[in-house]
């Protein structure tokens, strides 16, 4: 594990101290793979109801997610149907897609899972959900191949350069569809600005890192595989992808990686904006967001997935795929009485999150 990556968990290990103190904490910070089937969002689920979770318990459930939680939601999969007894269909796309699919299209999700929680607070809320919770966090990075161009030479002190070399394909996902694609972008655009007096590289070497950059997927999942098949040069994407992959890859500077939690790192990720047909993104700290919509069919399934992530089993898995959990998860104070009881029992309710708004 790279000594960034430790001071990374360090940093993130004291903050959740605080959070469960009630404070204003916060952990700042996804891997190819593994989704669900297809499945109709149709029908009555049936079923009992819950009162623990305060809802809907059915024979099956349906989860739209990011796609870097394939990994966990597919690891835990199997055996939160065996404990359930409940059918588990997952999809994955892009946070930005999976929010329209309820939003735009009309579907029934029972938990929506996204990369950045900010879709879910300002396109959920309030009509299509009343609540969310953060429960964990991610950072960026760059993954290539040992046979890349510039392999040899790259290091975490040289990257851009390598990468704005003649030739040379950089990869990321369609920031219109996916948090990863404009975070991506975002990466590249901090490094161009100053931070503590001093920046990575000027305006040229962002502006050749842009022209040497492709986006020909919609969410991160597929970015390995053209890695792979070398249609890719280097990619860059989420972290808990890079270190679970076997690939080599870059831990990058905190200053671009938006993982660091803090007011003064905050600010700065804030100097990155990227606009998109589906809306203009601003940087921030990276903050995984969870909810049970209002459309939800098996609302009290969808909590007890939620409530499963909130607690050792599935933050086990979180850690185990690359991703760094909040211990315990944080929901907004203002929409606290929402909250089923099971998710509330393992949450703090905090009105902020260092320096995110809540």
């Amino acid at each position: 594990m790279s000594e960034h990556r430790l001071r990374r968990r360090a940093f993130l290990g004291s903050v959740g101290a605080t959070a469960a103190l009630g404070l204003a904490g916060c952990r700042g910070g996804g891997g190819g793979g593994g989704t669900g089937s297809g499945g109709s969002d149709d029908g009555d689920s049936g079923g009992t109801t819950d009162t623990t979770s305060g809802g809907q318990l059915g024979d099956s459930m349906t989860i739209f997610h990011a796609g870097s939680l394939a990994p966990p939601f597919s690891e835990a999969e199997p055996g939160f149907e065996a404990e359930y007894g409940v059918d588990v269909t997952r999809e994955a796309k892009g946070s930005v897609a999976s929010t329209q699919k309820i939003t735009q299209q009309g579907r029934r999700a029972d938990v929506l899972g996204v990369s950045d929680f900010r879709l879910i607070r300002n396109r959920i809320l309030p009509d299509f959900g009343g609540w969310y919770a953060i429960f964990t966090t991610n950072s960026m990075s760059i993954q290539y191949r040992e046979d890349s161009p510039g392999a040899d030479d790259i290091s975490a002190d040289n990257w851009w350069e390598v990468l704005t070399r003649d030739g040379v394909t950089i990869g990321h996902s369609d920031p219109a569809v996916d948090p990863g694609g404009y975070r991506a972008v975002m990466t590249q655009q901090l490094g161009k600005e100053t931070f503590d007096g001093e920046r990575l590289y000027d305006e040229s070497t962002y502006q050749a890192l842009r022209d040497n950059s492709v986006a020909p997927t919609g969410t991160e999942t597929n970015l390995e595989g053209q890695l792979e098949s070398g249609e890719l040069d280097y990619v860059m994407y989420y972290q808990s992808i890079s270190s679970t992959s076997g690939k080599p890859f870059i831990d990058l500077q905190p200053e671009v990686d938006l993982s660091q939690a803090t007011s003064e790192y905050a600010q700065h990720y804030a100097k990155a904006e990227v606009e998109t047909n589906s809306g203009t993104f601003t940087g921030a700290p990276i903050a995984y967001g969870i909810t049970v919509p209002d459309v939800a069919q098996a609302s009290g399934g969808g909590a007890q997935w939620v409530e499963y992530f909130a607690t050792d089993p599935g933050r086990t898995i979180l850690e185990e795929q690359g991703l760094v959990p909040v211990d315990p998860v944080v929901v907004p104070d203002s929409g606290s009485d929402a909250v089923p009881d099971n998710v509330m029992n393992v949450a703090s309710a905090q009105s902020s999150l260092g320096p995110l708004e809540l």
